[in-house]
This record gives structure tokens, C-alpha cells and sequence, in this order.
């Protein structure tokens, strides 16, 4: 094991040097960085955040009153849909309702949400219009974040009052042609003129939400950096507010969409670009720390944002249920169907409960929320996507009708497992994380008779809880804890097994992963539904303990195919299969009538 942490920017790169220079100086108090060390981190889960004052709790109501209003009687979603685009009257009355501005702080004209505020208003673009959400999510939750982040105080006079009042838009620009999920790859570049004034940019930025109609964008760049230490110049990324009147931004047609038709979406150019070197955000050289935390800074939104379509789409799919008959009986007689709304109804609770949990602990001041925020994404965008297919399922061939409207939903839906990192590099980021922490404890334990004794202290369950939980909740707290252990054990195993190899086994890492999150949503059911059981509702623990069955069943699967070496056989056959297929070029079988 002691090799492992050495080897992580040499075997991974667009991952594991993720992991380093993003979590490197990060304190490791994460409840979803414990359970890789076989810590049930309490502190992390009681009590579920009850974070908004009655005035906060007051103003968002009236907030989402307003917002039901604008997009029950303003915005038509299929239109916008249809058109690829959001008619110029939508738009100003989105920038009357404040919605270009929402987190921003009232002394630049913005509405000053909270996390957990911003995350509940999200819930009507989930619930009527992901296209438009993605417009205004483009805008504010990755377009000008940086500016929110590590703007100076020039910068966000200069900026944020007209970027909250939606005067002009923003966007993120990060993805080129030949870099996706590599971001350290890119290949634009920002030279410092002679001058010393301007630094000089050049490049082109493809997939930009928000591209063909932005004025500001924060831009990622390779400039040269010198070592203090070395003295040797290096490139490095660096982060830029780039305005399109500095002259030399272009942006390309508006791309064709599968989905999410309305927004805008565009390739942009940058061609001598001057900027002033004021206009560089945060530290030169400090880009790549930048862009990372914009993203895990705007990923909290997601989990809450597809709750409100997972709502949606349920209740769509009970209403058809209890008013469909098929042989004599409505549908809601089946057990086939009873288990389907049963299924969605478990994902939307445990999406909404680790949504609500990531959020909170946000606007608690939690200093480190990275994995939960990476785990809360891949959750949220699967299950939404899950929802939706089982929704179009239980409507039949109604379903697959345009002027029914779920289509548009399933279509919308397929880009959020690809977009703000892809759900298999956040995977594989998760449990890279969780190795690395695993091969340093394993590490100092030093000879190989400590890492017996650490492995054999983790077969026992994690420790009882110090905090008082509902008596119909132990069965659930109960599994949560052994599965922590037991889970702790597999990954130390596979750690000394593997070791430094262990980062390109995908695979393998993909199963550490899905239990990882399986154990991060549990872990928020159980909080979430032991607090409304506090205040006297116990009609949650039902589904908090449905859920942990499920999840525990899983685990124990994920766990077992960990520990089989006949299943790595298997994987290894199915892998051969693939190298067989990419050395072919195509599919490996002939026809069988020639």
C-alpha cells in the first residue's frame, strides 16, 4: 500500500490527479470519506439540517407562490421545447422575479438565498422546464459562481449587480474539443503581454451553455507560471472574467440538441483576446482549484432540482395507474405496478433526503462536502432518468406520445449524467478519494502485523450511536452500521491486494463506488426520518426503512462480487470482449444467415 498515493498522477490523470490537488489539504471530516475507514460519522448525519429561520422559511414560500404562477401561466415549456428558445417576455419577467440573481448578496442587487433556499427554488425548473433551469443554472450556479467565490472586491462591484438583475448572462467555460473530463488537458492559452497589463488569449471552448448569448465568461487557460522553488516555468491553469466587449470572442450556431432545446448552447472562440490582468480570478496558476470548486459548488442544486421532476413524473404515473383499467381491474391492483410506484417513490425520498442533507450541512459551514456533492449528482441524474423510464412504462404507449409530454422530460433528462462531470468520472472520483485515504491509514499502520490488527478490528460494526434514534428506525441504523464495516474491510482488502494498481481497476472501482453511495443514502434516510419522528411524525420511517432493506441487499451483492475472485474472472471475460470489439472496430459477430 505504500506505493499507492505516489502512483496517482502517473496511473489516472484526469481522475486521480483530481483527487490530489483538489482533496490533498482538505480535513477528511465527511461523513462519505468515513465509511471508507469504517467510521459512522454521527456529527455528519443528527440532526438532519433544519437550517432556515421562520423569515427565511416565510420568504422562499412566497418565492415558489410566485414561481408556480410564472410557470403555470407564463412559461410553455413544449413551446419553448419546440422553438429552442425562451421568448424575450419570459426572459423579462424571469429577471423581474429575481431568478437571474438568486444567491447573490442584496448589497449587489441580488435576492441572497441560502444554499438550501437556492436548492428549494430549484424545484420548479425540475418540475416544469429542465431546459430553462439549465439557462439560468448556466448563468448562476457555474457562470458567475467564481465571481461569488473568489472574486475580489473590484470584481464583484464591477460584475455581479448586472449579472444579477440578468442585464447580461453568463457562462462557464471550461470543455475544449480535445479535453472533456481532463480538464487539466486544456489547450487555450493566456500569454502576459510586455507590457505587463493584458494577458493575450487564444483558444476556442465547445458546449458552452449560455455560449452564444453570455457577455461575461469565466475562462480556463494554460499560462506560464514560474516555480519560486525551481525557478523553471511551467504551464499552469488560471481562471478569467473575460468580457465580450474586450473584443475577440465569437461564438458559433446554436447547437442541435437532443434535449434542453431552449437553452443555448455554443462553441466559443477567443482570438488575441487582451485581458486585463485584473480581470484574473482568484490566483494565476490557481485555475484548476478554481474550476473544481465552482463545479462541486454547483453540483449541490442537481439532487434538489430533479426532485421536483421525480415529484412530477410520480404523480403522473399514479395518476394513470388509478384511473387506468386493464382486464377488469385498474392498474394499482398489480403488484407489478405497486412495485414500480413503490421503487420511485424510494429514489425521490432518498435523492430529496441527501439533497436536503448536502445543502443544509453547506449552509451549516460543513468544511468539506466534495464527496457528498459528487455522490448527491450521480444519485440524483440516475434516478431521475430511472423515474422517467419506469413513468413512460407504467403509461404505455401513451407515454411514448410527444403531446403527452413525457418524452420531453426523458430527453431533457439524458444529458445530467454527462454534464458537470460525468457520473462514471465521479465514480470513479468518489472511490479513488476513498483509496486514498484507506492506503494512507493502511500505510501508518506500518508492518504488515498493525494491518492485521486494523483489519481485524473492522469485522465488528461500526460503533452504536451516541444519539437517540426511533426504536422503528434499528433495524435500518442496525444494517447501516455493519455494512460501514464490512465495507471498510473489502476496500482495505482490495487496497493491499492491488495496491498501486488498484487505480486502473475501473471495474472494481466502480462497485466500491455504488456501495459508497448506497451507504451515503442511507445514512440521510435514517437522519431524515428519525427527525420528523421527533416532532412527532413517524410516517417516514416506513419509507426510510424500505429503502435501507433494499440498499442492504444490494450492498451485500456489490460486497460479495468485491470478495469472489470468479467474479474478476467474469469481468476480466467481459473486458476481453470489449479490447476485442475496439480492436475490430465494430461488432465482433458475423451474421448468422451470412
Amino acid at each position: 500500500s505504500s506505493g499507492i498515493n505516489a502512483e496517482y498522477g502517473r496511473a489516472y490523470q484526469p481522475v486521480a490527479v483530481t483527487c490530489k490537488r483538489y482533496l490533498a489539504d482538505t480535513p477528511n471530516t465527511s461523513f462519505a470519506r468515513g465509511i471508507f475507514l469504517g467510521e459512522l460519522r454521527e456529527e455528519e448525519l443528527f440532526p438532519y439540517p433544519d437550517v432556515l429561520n421562520d423569515e427565511q422559511k416565510e420568504t422562499i414560500s412566497m418565492m415558489m407562490e410566485a414561481g408556480h404562477a410564472f410557470f403555470q401561466e407564463t412559461n410553455d415549456a413544449a413551446a419553448n421545447d419546440s422553438n429552442e428558445k425562451i421568448p424575450e417576455d419570459q426572459l423579462d419577467e424571469m429577471k423581474a422575479l429575481g431568478m437571474y440573481g438568486l444567491m447573490v448578496p442584496e448589497e449587489y442587487g441580488g435576492v441572497a438565498l441560502t444554499n438550501t433556499m437556492y436548492a428549494k427554488f430549484g424545484e420548479l425548473t425540475g418540475e416544469y422546464d429542465l431546459g430553462l433551469g439549465i439557462h439560468t443554472g448556466a448563468h448562476q450556479s457555474i457562470g458567475y459562481k467564481g465571481i461569488l467565490l473568489y472574486g475580489n472586491e473590484a470584481q464583484k462591484e464591477q460584475y455581479l449587480p448586472s449579472l444579477a438583475s440578468g442585464e447580461v448572462f453568463a457562462c462557464f467555460c471550461l470543455t475544449e474539443p480535445s479535453s472533456g473530463s481532463d480538464a487539466s488537458s486544456i489547450k487555450t492559452r493566456a500569454e502576459l503581454n510586455e507590457a505587463g497589463t493584458h494577458y493575450v488569449m487564444n483558444g476556442s471552448k465547445i458546449w458552452i451553455s449560455n455560449g452564444g448569448i453570455a457577455e461575461i465568461f469565466t475562462v480556463f487557460a494554460q499560462t506560464p507560471v514560474v516555480d519560486s522553488k525551481t525557478g523553471e516555468t511551467k504551464d499552469k491553469i488560471t481562471a478569467f472574467i473575460v468580457e465580450r466587449a474586450f473584443g475577440g470572442v465569437n461564438h458559433g450556431p446554436p447547437e442541435k440538441k437532443m434535449g434542453i432545446k431552449c437553452s443555448n448552447t455554443a462553441e466559443v472562440y477567443f482570438e488575441n483576446v487582451e485581458v486585463p490582468v485584473e480581470n484574473v480570478l482568484g490566483e494565476v496558476g490557481g485555475g484548476f482549484k478554481v474550476a473544481m470548486n465552482i463545479l462541486n459548488n454547483g453540483r449541490f442544486g442537481m439532487g434538489a432540482c430533479l426532485t421536483g421532476t421525480m415529484r412530477m413524473l410520480i404523480t403522473r404515473a399514479v395518476d394513470h395507474a388509478n384511473n387506468r383499467k386493464q382486464f377488469v381491474s385498474n392498474l394499482r391492483e398489480y403488484q407489478g405496478i405497486q412495485q414500480k410506484i413503490a421503487k420511485m417513490n424510494l429514489l425521490c425520498y432518498a435523492n430529496e433526503s441527501m439533497a436536503y442533507m448536502l445543502c443544509g450541512n453547506m449552509d451549516r459551514g460543513a468544511p468539506e462536502y466534495q464527496l457528498e456533492a459528487a455522490i448527491s449528482k450521480i444519485f440524483a441524474s440516475q434516478s431521475a432518468w430511472d423515474v422517467c423510464d419506469e413513468t413512460i412504462q407504467i403509461l404505455g404507449g401513451a407515454g411514448f406520445m410527444k403531446d403527452v409530454g413525457i418524452e420531453r422530460w426523458m430527453r431533457d433528462l439524458r444529458i445530467f449524467r454527462i454534464f458537470e462531470g460525468t457520473n462514471d468520472i465521479l465514480k470513479l472520483f468518489v472511490a479513488l478519494n476513498g483509496v486514498q485515504d484507506v492506503g494512507k491509514k493502511l500505510k501508518s499502520a506500518g508492518t504488515m502485523g498493525a494491518v492485521m490488527g486494523l483489519m481485524k478490528s473492522k469485522f465488528l460494526p461500526a460503533a452504536p450511536l451516541k444519539n437517540k434514534v426511533h426504536s422503528d428506525l434499528a433495524p435500518s441504523v442496525d444494517m447501516l452500521r455493519g455494512d460501514i464495516a464490512k465495507f471498510s474491510v473489502a476496500v482495505s482488502e482490495q487496497v493491499i491486494n492491488h495496491k498501486k494498481k488498484i487505480i486502473m481497476k475501473q471495474v472494481l472501482l466502480n462497485r466500491i463506488a455504488d456501495v459508497a453511495i448506497l451507504l451515503q443514502s442511507m445514512g440521510a434516510v435514517i437522519s431524515r426520518s428519525n427527525t420528523m419522528a421527533d416532532k412527532g411524525d413517524t410516517s417516514e420511517i416506513p419509507l426510510a426503512n424500505a429503502w435501507c432493506a433494499d440498499s442492504h441487499q444490494r450492498i451485500k451483492i456489490l460486497l460479495d462480487e468485491l470478495a469472489d475472485s470468479s467474479v474478476s474472472q467474469v469481468d476480466e471475460a467481459l473486458l476481453n470482449v470489449g479490447r476485442m470489439s475496439l480492436d475490430a472496430n465494430g461488432y465482433l459477430a458475423k451474421s448468422p444467415i451470412g
